[in-house]
């Protein structure tokens, strides 16, 4: 890792040590629930982590031998682990080689070189490291600094370990967020299935659109009962009209009669229909957008959902969101968080955008972008028109729990280097730069996600 030093390394040596606000991510609330420790070092930092698998099934390793999906849960992970470090070459010039990188060295205190032929040795160390109090979750995230830790929890979700996480004596943070995809898009193969859960657990009738609606706000108020502050919205094709007669699309969803057009739409009108209720209760709305899912169809089928097939897609934000804002844009006190996947919509869509609507933020460099390079086109594009307000400061966006740091660390170094070049080109001065660093390492990512305690 580069050792900073002139103005990038004062600036960096300012906000390296702040607080971690992680409001968006995927790591598995069981962990703060239970406090079991870690099982083994291939479940930890290999199986759940797409950025480490896809890349070697890129280069013609099985998933099944790396213990993913169904196929993979007989895998020994010794032999998973010795094989991703047979593969530690594949990684040079990539985030998740600086990632891992600093867990293992920083995290964990190894300072042996991976390798094919260290592999059995290492995962010696980090077993014996897993097995160690000091190294159970809890005692993680407190050493590790963390602030505030989201989850992203579907909209059926009972929270039952978010429950039995506030009702402890441990101070931790950890929050949910409202996924409510999975009962909004009727294009889902379950989104029947879903709503009929959705009325069950709310006690709603869901046969009319108004009931529906109710059911959805209850989860809401129950998800925000357990401390979220946020929405969450992952959609290909960004896409939002108003319908006048919602219900008539609605029945002809549950009755099986509507058409692919007909589901497009009624999801573009919930999506409305969420900004409005963001409106009510208060909740911050993300939307991550651009990203095609599970394009491998053989994996697909074999291993399920979330495989690292997942690819970029071109975005059209200013015609996709025209209905939403149009219609609750202007409110005060709405936040909409936007994520793309297509960084040629940075320049010429977000930050003109952003830098008009007052409920926009853009959120930071998202998956294939979280990168030294990524961050540094990601300031370039959007800081000149969006200005530095208008950001939603940084949030990891992992299931890979002891990559946080090493995360948060990398958009440190970003920022740092940034504001130097800021500098150093005469756009401000290092009175203003020392301003603006812990703004974008902590503070608006607090303010954004209405995290600040």
């Amino acid at each position: 890792m580069q050792d900073f030093t002139g103005q990038a390394g004062a600036l960096y040596e300012g906000i390296r040590d702040l607080p971690i606000v992680s409001p968006h991510g995927h790591c598995d609330p069981a962990w703060f629930a239970t406090d079991a420790p870690f099982a083994n070092p291939a479940s930890l930092l290999v199986v759940p982590d797409h950025y480490v698998f896809r890349m070697l099934y890129s280069q013609g390793v099985s998933l099944a031998d790396l213990g993913v999906g169904v196929p993979g849960q007989g895998a020994d992970p010794r032999a998973v682990f010795r094989l991703f470090a047979a593969h530690w070459h594949l990684f040079l010039g990539t985030p998740s080689r600086f990632w891992i990188s600093y867990v293992l060295a920083q995290t964990l205190g190894i300072d042996t070189p991976l390798s094919a032929q260290t592999a059995d040795a290492i995962y010696e160390q980090i077993a014996d490291k897993l097995a160690q109090p000091a190294f159970r979750p809890r005692a993680l995230f407190d050493q590790f600094g963390i602030e505030v830790l989201a989850t992203t929890d579907g909209a059926l979700d009972d929270l039952a370990h978010h429950q039995t996480i506030a009702a402890s004596d441990w101070p931790g943070r950890v929050i949910p967020t409202f996924r409510p995809d999975g009962v909004l898009d009727p294009s889902d193969p379950e989104f029947l299935v879903n709503i009929t859960h959705l009325g069950a657990i709310t006690g709603e009738d869901i046969g009319t659109f108004d009931g529906y609606l109710t059911a959805l706000r209850a989860r809401r108020a129950m998800f925000k009962a357990c401390g979220a502050t946020a929405t969450d919205h992952a959609i290909e094709v960004v896409h939002t009209q108003w319908l006048d007669a919602p219900d008539d699309v609605f029945q002809r969803v549950q009755q099986g009669t509507a058409t692919p057009a007909d589901a497009a739409a009624f999801y573009g009108h919930m999506l409305i229909e969420m900004a409005q209720m963001s409106v009510e209760d208060g909740l911050v709305m993300q939307i991550h957008g651009g990203s095609r899912r599970n394009t491998n169809a053989a994996v697909m089928a074999q291993y399920g959902r979330d495989k690292g097939a997942d690819i970029p897609i071109a975005v059209d934000w200013v015609r996709g969101l025209d209905a939403l804002l149009n219609r609750v844009g202007n409110t005060p006190g709405l936040t909409i968080i936007l994520f793309t996947l297509d960084e040629t919509t940075y320049a010429r869509e977000l930050a003109p955008m952003a830098g008009h609507w007052p409920c926009l933020r853009i959120g930071p460099p998202w998956w294939f972008h979280d990168s030294t390079a990524g961050i540094a086109r990601y300031f370039d594009q959007v800081v000149e028109t969006a200005g530095y307000h208008n950001l939603a400061g940084f949030n990891d966006d992992t299931r890979a729990f002891l990559s946080i740091p090493a995360r948060h660390d990398m958009w440190r170094r970003g920022v740092a280097l940034h504001l130097e070049q800021q500098v150093t080109r005469g756009v401000f001065d290092m009175t203003d730069a020392r301003e603006l660093a812990p703004l974008l390492a902590t503070d608006l990512a607090r303010g954004a996600y209405k995290v600040a305690t």
